[in-house]
């Protein structure tokens, strides 16, 4: 483990709407896929490309300073907190997962597949909790922490591109838009699968926060999300939308350059969420009231993901090249930044249902 940066030194840049957003110090190398608060305190995880994840503190202001680091033997996918706040995990193209043991400083390998960890969650089962790990090989992986063995492994019909985690809730979006549905409390088996509403690609799926009924958010690469609820006698809400769309002539309504939906995000106290894409844009909508709460023009280039802290007051989003466009996409000079927003509460607050 390395520590890095003794300064909390911040930048600030005006979003197009002439707010002020905090830039994280010393942020990532290279391109930033996952960003995951602590439940317990204020300190922000960062998986990225260049093989490494780093632990931030963020301040009330969204001042920040990094704390740890630390390497996987290729690119970080997707990270991860446990229940109480101490425990870090990741999933890397090296096939492995990985814990950081924030009381210790130590990391050690927790997980193995035959091929990328595309996702990793926790799983806050009643008496335990589990680390569930979703893999290109097609498989999700159950792991007790106190065993180098799986608990058990779930075949899933295709590649694992994304899944989250609201327990008893597990949504999996798998390569040729299967999306497959468990109950935790039998997790050995999808209760349900089904197609996915979107035409195209999935790029994330998002469970509704606890307070709410039992369902999830699709995005996909065609500019689109779906709302999806898990019982039979709520389908008649479930709904699609189109955003991170523009005209490719000003004022045209066209709508013909399509942008991919990187990352929806839940509020851990409203149940409103963000989408990101990229476009460079952000939306928070509510998704009752069907209606959009805000816009912001981000950044020039993609944002990559995002996350609310704990009590939904700050959000992070990552300025960063999502692989959208492939390799060729990868230009020199792409920005790799982390920013912290405020949220006020106009932003994030339901609106009345008309």
């Amino acid at each position: 483990m390395s520590f890095f940066g003794s300064s909390a030194a911040t930048a600030v840049t005006n979003t197009a709407s002439g707010e002020k957003d905090v830039e994280v110090s010393e942020p990532p190398t290279d391109s930033i896929s996952s960003i995951s608060f602590s439940p317990a305190a204020e300190y922000l995880a960062v998986g990225s490309w260049d093989n490494s994840v780093r632990i931030y503190e963020i301040g009330p202001q969204g001042q920040s300073q990094g704390k740890a680091m630390y390497p996987h033997q290729g690119p970080v996918l997707d990270v991860c907190w446990n229940k109480e706040g101490n425990k870090i995990f990741s999933g890397g193209a090296d096939n492995a997962g990985r814990m950081f043991d924030v009381t210790t400083g130590v990391p050690s390998q927790v997980a193995q597949h035959d091929a990328p960890i595309s996702v990793v969650g926790w799983v806050d089962a009643p008496g335990q909790g589990i680390l569930a790990t979703g893999s290109w090989d097609k498989t999700i992986k159950y792991w007790d922490l106190r065993t180098p063995n799986p608990v058990a492994t779930v075949q899933l019909p295709e590649r694992c591109y994304t899944f989250d985690i609201q327990y008893p809730l597990m949504a999996v979006g798998t390569a040729e838009r299967h999306i497959q549905i468990f109950n935790l409390t039998n997790p050995g088996q999808a209760f349900k699968t089904i197609t996915s509403p979107l035409k195209w690609q999935t790029r994330v799926v998002s469970c509704f926060s606890a307070s709410q009924n039992s369902g999830f958010a699709v995005g996909s690469v065609e500019g689109r999300v779906a709302i999806q609820y898990v019982e039979d006698k709520d389908a008649s809400n479930n709904f699609s939308f189109k955003c991170h769309r523009r005209d490719s002539v000003p004022n045209s309504k066209d709508q013909a350059l399509v942008y991919a939906v990187n990352d929806i995000s839940f509020h851990p106290v409203h149940g409103t969420f963000s989408t990101c894409g990229s476009d460079g844009t952000i939306h928070f909508w509510d998704k009752d009231a069907r209606t959009r709460l805000k816009t912001f023009e981000a950044a020039p280039g993609p944002i990559s993901t995002t996350a609310f802290n704990r009590t939904g007051n700050l959000f992070a989003y990552a300025v960063s090249y999502d692989w959208s466009k492939g390799h060729t996409g990868m230009t020199p000079g792409h920005p790799n930044k982390i920013m912290i927003h405020a949220c006020k509460d106009e932003e994030v607050r339901k609106r009345n249902r008309k």
